[in-house]
């Protein structure tokens, strides 16, 4: 099953608020998906499909190594949803 991180500043509150906007939107969408979130220096050594956050934040896990689904507005249900069916659908 494919994991995916919801990745904030600190791990907390917001990245919580993420992770059950993600998990409902997979539901509707019909995608499989084990989510939870952290904060971002604990990202760094944990291991996903899929790390979801703000673009702006994700920078710090480039590698070429990891799939960074970066959004502009972590709240945006509308860009949650189609950053998921663009990196997720198929896959």
């Amino acid at each position: 099953m494919r994991k995916i991180l919801v990745v904030c500043g600190n791990g907390l509150g917001t990245s919580f608020i993420v992770e059950m906007n993600v998990k409902a939107i997979l539901k509707e969408l019909g995608i499989e998906a084990e989510v939870s979130h952290t904060d971002l220096t604990t990202s760094k050594s944990e291991q996903a499909d899929y790390y979801l956050g703000a673009a702006d934040l994700l920078e710090n896990l480039e590698d070429g190594k990891r799939n960074l689904i970066k959004l502009t507005n972590i709240m945006d249900k509308k860009e949650l949803r189609e950053a998921i069916e663009t990196n997720m659908k198929g896959a």
